[in-house]
């Protein structure tokens, strides 16, 4: 059984960072494709950044040039480091992964993650 557990949320003003975690139970981290959704109150799930087996990257253009996600296969964890932040970004923030040697990332795509982790909720004063 795979689990995702996603921490680092938190209550921060417009204009300031976050670090959030993923930590996962694969053995094999490097079978892993990840990414990161997030969902607002009303709002539907959006994919916001993702990170292939390769280490490839991709963003959706909402947080392209704010966010960061990275993933440090030796400790299971993957990162997404979040700056200049904005009362928009206000939503529950969701770890997502696929595995197998042929995953890839899609942000366009929630179904396409077999595993989710349970949130961490990030809100953004203005």
């Amino acid at each position: 059984q795979v689990q995702l557990v996603e921490s680092g949320g938190g209550s921060v003003e417009a204009g300031g960072s976050l670090t959030l975690s993923c930590a996962h139970s694969v053995v094999e981290s490097s079978d892993l494709c990840m990414a990161w959704f997030r969902q607002a109150p009303g709002k539907e799930r959006e994919g916001i950044a993702g990170v292939r087996r390769n280490g490839l990257t991709y963003y959706a253009d909402p947080v392209k040039g704010r966010f960061t996600i990275s993933r440090d296969d030796a400790k299971n964890t993957m990162y997404l480091q979040m700056n200049s932040l904005k009362p928009e970004d206000t939503a529950m923030y969701y770890c997502a992964a696929a595995i197998g040697a042929l995953c890839y990332v899609t942000l366009e795509d929630p179904n396409y993650y077999y595993y989710w982790g349970r949130g961490t909720q990030v809100t953004v004063s203005s």
